[in-house]
């Protein structure tokens, strides 16, 4: 089963290169199964249902969030209806939407999805995401319930995302970091047979400070003294994410491999997928 994970959408340009793009990759690639982070897809801070559903439009089968998710307020609403978008699991129970789901995929696999969020760093604080995961994965047993489990891990800290993936080796397909939009040259599969990245790196404009207009956090290094807001940047995006082979026997990874696509960063595409 082939399935791409695109990193969290920033801002216009993020978002507007995944619909732009994705369609062709899934025809191109025959892609089963898609993840989009889209968490800052709303001006760099949150989602609105009119971009989710446009992204589900593109061709995305689930879309993930982070600390970011109730930003944009209209998603305390929207949340509780839609059954493709996913906020962290370990938010407290009364949390409106959910955090984790069963997906069908275009090859008819049972593809778990669950979206949980780091504490080390992060805010807010929520729930243990060890005792979150066990629980997900109780429910939902990779090789009966599911026939692959991907979890878009949403931290800050690469000593707990990789620890939190030695934790569910052998029990999930892979374990995606998400967050800190930059990528990183890890990707690996673990003994178990979980497929493994600390970040899967961000869709937007990389001619910035994590997607932002680089001015203003340039100026708060400098001065500790705000003269505005954080703006995303309007440049022209790059897609980043990881694309998966997983087995359709055992749910569990055969390859990961890098996927970037647009200016600055070298482009590349998983070779297994050509």
């Amino acid at each position: 089963m082939r399935v791409l994970f695109l990193g969290d959408m920033v801002g216009r340009s993020g978002r507007t290169a995944v619909w732009q793009r994705l369609p062709g990759l899934i025809r191109d690639f025959r892609l089963d199964f898609v993840v989009v982070n889209g968490e800052n897809a709303a001006g760099g801070f949150g989602i609105t249902e009119e971009i989710f559903r446009a992204t589900l439009n593109a061709g995305a089968d689930v879309v993930t969030t982070g600390n970011h998710v109730w930003d944009q307020r209209e998603a305390l609403v929207f949340a509780p209806h839609e059954e493709r978008f996913l906020r962290p699991a370990n938010f407290p129970a009364g949390a409106p939407g959910r955090g984790s789901g069963l997906y069908t995929a275009r090859n008819g696999a049972r593809v778990l999805v669950s979206n949980i969020m780091g504490r080390i760093f992060m805010v807010p604080d929520l729930d243990d995401p060890f005792r979150c995961v066990e629980e997900q994965l109780a429910a939902c047993p990779l090789g009966e319930q599911a026939d692959a489990a991907i979890i878009d891990f949403h931290a800050e800290a690469t000593s707990e995302k990789m620890c939190f993936a030695h934790f569910v080796d052998g029990r999930v397909s892979a374990v995606i970091g998400t967050h800190t939009h930059q990528p990183t040259a890890d990707h690996q599969i673990l003994n178990g047979g979980t497929a493994y990245i600390s970040d899967a790196g961000m869709c937007g404009d990389y001619d910035s400070s994590l997607g932002m207009d680089k001015e203003e956090p340039l100026n708060r290094f400098l001065t500790k003294v705000p003269r505005g807001r954080f703006e995303a940047a309007t440049g022209p995006a790059t897609l980043c994410g990881v694309g998966l082979d997983i087995s359709e026997r055992t749910g569990l990874a055969e390859a990961i491999a890098p996927l970037r696509l647009g200016p600055r960063l070298e482009e590349t595409i998983p070779a297994f997928w050509r």
